[in-house]
């Protein structure tokens, strides 16, 4: 992408000034080098997030933005509730998508005899790949309560330690969730997928403390050089990307009603105070609980697999926090309070130092922001800022970002050879297809130390330490 299209107001920080129908700007955050390496439809989505009524201060994306549906993967965008509206397209298919991280207390050197056995018994506990089911089969009833009821109905069923759910976003349950928006058929597809990794860049990695950035919060997290951290990327699986594929179509059929001229049909919106809108809320929210309680199952099975092999390695809980949702949450806009729709779409929420939402234990340091990598590649923790706040409503990149697609990958590499050119770096791969292992081979990402050192240097969040691969199950 060429960086003329934009004014550049600061090294990572580049703005595009309203013009045509662009109700306020649109700001990336980058340096040169990944702004280049982006594709132009960055720039197009960003403006095109920027006509949407009632979006307030600005249209942003992160430093691993990429082409997405609607919205940029890597955007983030505010509404007010009074006359704004709400976007599936800008929260995803994947919705609630996130990361866990558990600290195990085990030196590296506790596992290096035996990762293989640890790879198999991961990959025997949790299911992973496209359509992966589990042994849990929800009756409907059951369906409706983890519905409501997310990472604490599946601790009410014996998955998980009741300490975790301080350490999860939201507190393990997301409110205002509404089952019954939920159709029949999305519930059709959950029925037997809950503790289980899904396919696409979903993983569970065991990982080890390379290196620490800010010896402050890494104490405070329970990150120390040397020893090993788990791991776990996945969402709401089938019930979410029902849930997205059906109201996209609903709010691309009913815009022209509610007056809505649409720069892009995948930017397909209702108004937040709509009887559509409030629906899509309610069964996007019952989507996060399911990404919550599935993440509780899938870290409840991986503490079993550690409780064999390893029983004196701890599993806390550091963090739990989603980049694919629309929160309702309280941001200061031109020094007032006020409550707005923030879409993060491929975007972490980043909370700074103080914020009232984090547990005592975090709250002097900032909410931790996992940044996952790509099998082969770093992962990194960062903390959130206060002027995060400003920046972008306390967002930060969540990952990589994709530098090619999926067809382009497969072309490329084999996934045989990457299995084997990472075993040969001591790094275990299990995986159900290798063709999904092609898809999502290293390569075929950014360079997520560059899209850290982007994400910090414009305020964004904090370097707290970076992770690297031992054993990945991935989907």
């Amino acid at each position: 992408m060429d960086p003329n299209k934009f004014e550049r107001l600061e090294a990572t920080t580049w703005r595009v000034n309203p013009h045509g129908a662009m109700r306020v700007p649109a700001i990336l955050y980058a340096d040169e080098p990944l702004v280049r390496a982006m594709d132009d439809k960055v720039w197009e989505q960003m403006v095109n997030v920027a006509k949407l009524p009632g979006i307030v201060k600005a249209s942003y994306a992160m430093p691993d933005a990429h082409w997405g549906y609607g919205f940029p993967i890597g955007g983030v965008a505010a509404f007010d509730p009074n006359d704004g509206v709400v976007s599936a397209g800008g929260v995803g298919f994947d919705i609630s998508c996130g990361v866990r991280t558990l600290t195990t207390g085990l030196p590296v050197a506790a596992i290096e005899s035996n990762k293989r056995e640890l790879a198999n018994a991961l990959f025997e506990a949790v299911p992973a790949g496209l359509g992966s089911e589990g042994e849990i089969a929800l009756t409907p009833s059951e369906m409706d309560a983890m519905l409501s009821g997310g990472a604490r109905w599946a601790l009410e069923r014996g998955w998980g330690r009741h300490a975790d759910l301080e350490r999860i976003e939201e507190n393990g349950r997301m409110a205002g969730a509404m089952p019954q928006c939920v159709s029949d058929r999305a519930k059709q597809r959950q029925r037997l997928e809950m503790g289980t990794l899904g396919s696409g860049n979903h993983y569970l990695e065991v990982q080890s403390v390379d290196e620490i950035f800010a010896p402050d919060a890494a104490n405070a997290f329970g990150l120390a050089v040397g020893e090993v951290v788990v791991t776990i990327h996945c969402g709401s699986r089938g019930l979410g990307h029902q849930i997205g594929t059906e109201f996209l179509r609903d709010m691309a059929v009913e815009a022209p009603r509610f007056g809505i001229a649409l720069p892009d049909r995948e930017l397909a919106c209702a108004p937040i105070r709509s009887p559509l809108g409030e629906r899509y809320l309610g069964a996007m929210r019952a989507a996060i609980n399911c990404a919550l309680a599935n993440r509780q199952i899938v870290c409840h099975l991986t503490r079993n697999v550690f409780r064999k092999l390893y029983p004196s390695a701890r599993l806390d809980l550091l963090f739990d926090v989603s980049h694919n949702t629309c929160k309702v949450e309280e941001h200061r806009l031109d020094g007032h309070a006020r409550e707005l729709y923030v879409h993060r779409k491929g975007a972490t929420r980043a909370f700074g130092p103080r914020h009232p939402s984090l547990p005592a234990a975090l709250r002097d340091l900032g909410q931790p922001v996992l940044i996952g990598g790509s099998m082969g590649t770093a992962s990194y923790v960062l903390a959130g800022t206060s002027e995060s706040e400003q920046r972008a409503f306390s967002s930060a990149c969540h990952g990589a970002g994709r530098a090619m697609s999926r067809h382009a990958a497969t072309k490329r590499w084999g996934g045989r050879k990457v299995v084997d050119e990472l075993a040969a770096r001591g790094i275990v791969v299990k995986s159900p297809s290798l063709r999904g292992i092609a898809e999502e081979a290293p390569g075929a990402y950014k360079d997520v130390g560059a899209v850290v050192d982007a994400a910090e240097h414009a305020g964004l969040a904090r370097k707290v330490a970076r992770l690297s691969p031992l054993v990945c199950v991935k989907g």
